[in-house]
């Protein structure tokens, strides 16, 4: 741990770990572009079809805090081969599905399943990289779902469509097994194993402090949400050719990845007093929308500037609830990884909510207001939660 450089060893758990979170990014992202193609064949509405992936993420949010603190006293080596292998299983189920019952079902548990992985691959990067790399293998982590969106999710489309949506799940199902076979040989034998009640988990949820950095995300996320579910009809307004939009959208998910690469380098030192900034200027960028769309070009640059700011907080503010549990309740660290995937997932459908919201009641463009103020709010709240580590750190 005191050592500053990363071996050949923490570079294979690395990769290992972003490639978990690339098929489970996978999995959980394609089922969106896949929807029509389902619901066709079990023969349901579109809307009905959709609670396939509401369900989900009211799954991901609410178990997945929930079982990390059951399951804190497990081996996490084998209690992550078992996660994996279950998933495995369950996206095999899911080939055969034949009714929406048995596949909403599955995916509700498979959301289990992700969420309690995707918190325990952010432990194991934490515990087990050298502390000053600690943000690049975080950022590294996060990455596989910037992935899963470039690249995973395309490629599961474009076999929905030649060989059915059955067909998707033989692919999330196959990289569900090289994840196993990675993580078999690479996840480490010693991880800590910390025993602890179900109360001392959830006692970290009365601390203030915890509260506070759980929100930091949920308000980022919010912002860009608030702006980027609408993106498709700013496209349109903005008079982009119909065939054009989904080339503008990839682009949008490739420049997303470098948005992860320095998401890893704020991360390195000073990550709560740098975000304080970042979310500033994520404001200024939001908001200028309501000026740039006018002109297609301009438009086009400042939703790229959109894309690079929108996941800069992730490794961030992970790092961070993982060190204020180690400060306020250390045998919760556990379910301290499990609150960012969580709080991303609040700030989504409240953005997108009150997003929605405003667009309905008039301009579209609005919502580049919302965002804005969204933002705003996301650095007030990292401005105080600085101010008091700085507090904190001088009365040591």
């Amino acid at each position: 741990m005191h050592s500053t450089e990363l071996s050949k060893q923490h570079w294979l758990l690395i990769l290992t770990l972003s490639l978990l979170t690339f098929v489970l990014g996978t999995s959980e992202f394609v089922i969106v572009g896949i929807l029509t193609d389902i619901s066709s064949s079990l023969n349901m509405t579109n809307a009905k079809t959709g609670t396939l992936v509401s369900a989900f993420a009211i799954t991901f949010a609410i178990a997945t805090p929930l079982v990390m603190s059951v399951t804190s006293h497990l081996p996490k080596r084998k209690w992550m081969l078992f996660l994996i292998a279950s998933f495995i299983i369950l996206n095999a189920l899911c080939i055969i599905s034949t009714s929406y019952i048995m596949l909403l079902t599955l995916r509700i548990m498979t959301a289990i399943v992700t969420g309690v992985l995707i918190s325990l691959a952010m432990i194991v990067a934490s515990e087990t990289i050298p502390i000053k790399k600690r943000g690049l293998a975080i950022s590294f982590v996060f990455g596989g779902f910037t992935l899963a969106n470039v690249v995973g999710v395309p490629i599961g489309i474009v076999i929905a469509e030649d060989y059915g949506w059955n067909a998707t799940f033989m692919l999330t199902t196959f990289l569900g097994g090289l994840a196993f076979l990675a993580s078999f040989f690479v996840l480490p034998h010693k991880l800590s194993q910390v025993r602890s009640s179900i109360r001392d988990q959830f006692s970290l949820l009365t601390k203030p402090r915890i509260l506070m950095a759980f929100f930091i995300p949920a308000l980022g996320f919010g912002a860009t949400y608030a702006v980027f579910t609408y993106l498709v009809p700013i496209l349109k307004e903005m008079g982009t050719p119909n065939k054009s939009i989904s080339i503008i959208l990839f682009s949008y998910g490739f420049i997303s990845i470098f948005s992860n690469i320095l998401a890893g380098k704020i991360a390195s030192q000073n990550a709560i007093g740098r975000l304080r900034f970042v979310f500033l200027l994520q404001a200024v960028v939001l908001t200028s929308l309501f000026w740039t769309t006018n002109q297609f070009v301009l438009g086009l640059i400042n939703i790229g500037l959109m894309s690079l700011m929108a996941i800069l907080l992730t490794t961030s503010t992970q790092l961070y609830l993982i060190d204020l549990a180690g400060i306020y309740q250390p045998k919760a660290t556990g379910l301290a990884a499990s609150l960012m995937p969580v709080a991303s997932n609040v700030g989504i459908a409240f953005g997108s909510a009150l997003g929605g919201i405003v667009y309905h009641q008039g301009n579209l463009m609005n919502v580049a207001w919302v965002g804005g103020i969204i933002a705003v709010c996301a650095s007030l709240l990292t401005f105080f939660s600085h101010q008091l580590d700085q507090k904190q750190n001088t009365s040591e």
